[in-house]
């Protein structure tokens, strides 16, 4: 049976005996496996030959679609194109093959890598210290508001309020409600930043921080960033910085100099990773001076030439992850930083905010534009005019995109846009590339008002059509089973 992808399921390939290895005889006794633990019947496993295996997969990785089969634009998620030379520099055998239980003096190179990294880190956040150990970017918010309670619980007021913005990344409220803290929502304002007459007004002396993304998730920068984060500091409170957006500023804006007192960044968005997939990641945390003790254990540090780990701070918040942090991607980061250096990554942030503006002013005829002012390295359009007037919604057009070889942008979020589109270019992205996204969606918009019909029932072209996707999330089916098996 073939699939309508025309890639036969892998149990229908291959004949009886088919082996894609061989292997030696055993030179052991054969183990004594107890009746109960033995199956009644073997396992039904396919038996294809090796070059039928690999051609199989191969066939079904050319069905997905990545950061180098095409252009990614998914809003605040930075899906751009990674050097492979910084993939290269992180499977060198003399990086790749440590382990981490092995002792400080044989693992110099790699304590100077963490190291090196975390002194850039901190340069280019504003920040006096940074700790790796965050294993991605909702683990570095994590910790960042743990330090932020251990500093308010060692002046002996612990606080009981975290203030998050209606547009923000919706870890951040979740976030500070699995740190024990009440979540209060403020109000963007009519230019898309922070409302500061209601920011004031939920200022009191229970509140323990600001989570707040700058710029934030409309890809806007907030204009009083500085009465903002003086307000908060003003009443005894600590300002966090979420750094997922940190593609548009580096070199030209740091956190630390904006007032931030905790900010983490995504490795694996802003500086060489390969994004998605779940992972690997890594979200390490930097903050001001004032909160360097509660940082977690161990920190590198430097005495007479060598590195070491040190474990000996009694008022850090502990391990928030095993061992150092995920080292491969800290070196990716590393050689990504290194390779570019300060005029580098300037560039790569003045690169993403022009991708974004071009894109934006090219399509604001076509759609709803909330907030019309010069944005950062994103923006978010909206389709509600296509939605009123013809029935055709976001999702529509976002599966309409797939028929013209594109990944669609983020949809309905954030959340306080109607019918949202987040499209975030990046820097990666050549000017043919982004006349070709244009074109696209400026076609779909004219579909939308010509043959919505055909909008409704897109995607045409890829392997498999409009999925129930309610019903998929609620009833995944995961395993194949032989005719005749019933689901259990």
């Amino acid at each position: 049976m073939l699939r309508k992808d025309g890639v036969p399921l892998i149990f229908e390939m291959g004949s009886p005996g088919r082996r894609a290895c061989s292997l030696p005889e055993a030179d052991v006794p054969p183990a004594d496996i107890p009746a109960h633990l033995r199956r009644e019947k073997p396992p039904r496993l396919p038996e294809v030959s090796e070059v039928e295996l690999v051609r199989h997969f191969t066939a079904l990785s050319n069905l997905n679609f990545g950061v180098d089969t095409g252009f990614y634009p998914l809003g605040s998620c930075t899906m751009k194109y990674n050097p492979k030379v910084d993939e290269a520099v992180a499977r060198l055998p003399g990086l790749a093959g440590i382990h981490p239980y092995l002792p400080g003096e044989a693992v110099q190179g790699a304590l100077q890598i963490i190291y090196e990294l975390e002194r850039y880190l901190a340069e280019i956040a504003g920040m006096a210290r940074v700790t790796m150990q965050p294993a991605a970017g909702a683990h570095g918010e994590l910790t960042g508001i743990f330090l932020i309670r251990a500093y308010h619980e060692k002046r002996g007021n612990p606080r009981r309020k975290i203030l998050v913005p209606d547009s923000a990344h919706g870890t951040n409220p979740a976030t500070a409600a699995m740190a024990g803290y009440e979540v209060v929502s403020l109000p963007s304002d009519r230019r898309g930043g922070i409302d500061v007459r209601a920011l004031e007004k939920a200022l009191d002396g229970d509140v323990a921080g600001l989570m707040l993304t700058n710029p934030n998730t409309l890809g806007l920068f907030d204009e009083n960033i500085h009465v903002i984060t003086e307000a908060v500091h003003r009443a005894g409170g600590l300002l966090y910085y979420d750094g997922a957006n940190a593609n548009a500023i580096m070199g030209y804006s740091r956190p630390g100099d904006m007032g931030f007192d905790v900010v983490h960044f995504n490795l694996h968005k802003t500086f060489a990773t390969p994004h998605g997939g779940g992972g690997p990641g890594a979200g390490p945390v930097g903050v001001k001076e004032d909160l360097v003790p509660f940082l977690p254990v161990p920190l590198v540090e430097r005495r007479e030439g060598r590195y070491h780990l040190d474990y000996d701070r009694p008022d850090s918040i502990g391990r928030v992850r095993s061992f150092y942090g995920n080292f491969g991607v800290l070196v990716k980061a590393y050689a990504y930083i290194r390779s570019l250096g300060a005029p580098g990554l300037k560039q790569v942030s003045g690169d993403a905010v022009l991708a974004a503006n071009y894109v934006m002013q090219h399509l604001k005829p076509y759609f709803d534009l909330p907030y019309d002012r010069p944005c950062m390295h994103e923006f978010v359009l909206s389709g509600k005019r296509q939605k009123d007037a013809f029935g055709v919604r976001t999702l529509d057009m976002a599966k309409r995109l797939l028929d013209y070889g594109f990944h669609p942008p983020t949809v309905y979020f954030p959340l306080i846009v109607e019918e949202a589109m987040m499209i975030e270019p990046t820097e990666t992205e050549s000017v043919e590339t982004l006349d070709a996204f244009i074109a696209a969606m400026a076609a779909i918009a004219r579909e939308a008002a010509e043959d919505p019909a055909k909008v409704h029932a897109a995607p045409h072209t890829t392997a498999f059509g409009r999925l129930d996707e309610t019903r998929a999330a609620r009833q995944p089916d995961l395993r194949w089973r032989p005719e005749g098996e019933q689901r259990v």
